[in-house]
């Protein structure tokens, strides 16, 4: 717990200078959206992203960290969601979301290999692999699925995120929605259960 607390401590440090920059304020903004806060971890930042500055959104991203997500050896470790709200009507495919998901966490990792000390031989090129269902899941105008082989700077070991993507275009919204799930266990086990809850009980309009 102490371990999670540091480490969502740490990310909001790092973001706060770019949001009295940019003027958002993550404790007052209010979604247009409900996704669910209880018993998840929250962070919001704006976007464009700082460590994927190559992702060409503007919005805001809305993450819920599954409890445990950040202590090795938990069946919650590296299981969370982000929500992208961008601005705008986006034109996205399995080769864009790839291409998004590729930079976003070579960025990420980038940003933790000399605060973690990690090895240069250690630091490998991440190998995103989605691909469109053939049937939307209920409530997405497009759902995909995939696989992000990654180094997790955590435990400085290889690691390989399951990923389901909803494109979500809520009723009246110019702006467009999309929902990341992401965990390095199975699509069959109780934390994917959990993550799907979180989609399911997302709504379009405000609680």
């Amino acid at each position: 717990m102490k371990k999670t607390l540091m480490l969502l401590l740490c990310c909001w440090a790092l973001r706060s200078l770019g949001q009295e920059q940019t003027g958002f304020n993550p404790e007052t903004w209010k979604a247009p959206y409900y996704l669910p806060i209880e018993e998840w971890g929250i962070e919001r930042f704006p976007m464009p992203i700082d460590f994927a500055p190559a992702i060409p959104y503007k919005g805001i991203e809305d993450i819920r960290f599954a409890q445990g997500w950040g202590e090795s050896g938990h069946q919650n470790y590296w299981s969370y969601a982000f929500l992208w709200y961008i601005e705008g009507p986006q034109k996205l495919s399995a080769e864009i979301i790839d291409k998004n998901l590729n930079a976003y966490y070579d960025g990420l990792i980038g940003r933790n290999i000399e605060r973690r000390n990690i090895p240069a031989g250690m630091v490998t090129k991440t190998d995103t692999r989605i691909k469109k269902l053939g049937k939307p899941q209920s409530g997405d105008e497009a759902t995909y699925s995939g696989t992000i082989s990654m180094l997790d700077y955590m435990a400085k070991k290889p690691m390989i995120l399951n990923c389901i993507v909803h494109v979500i275009k809520c009723p009246g919204m110019i702006n467009t929605i999309v929902l990341h799930q992401l965990s390095p266990q199975p699509f069959t086990s109780p934390t994917w259960t959990k993550l799907k809850t979180l989609r399911e009980s997302f709504s379009c309009n405000k609680q």
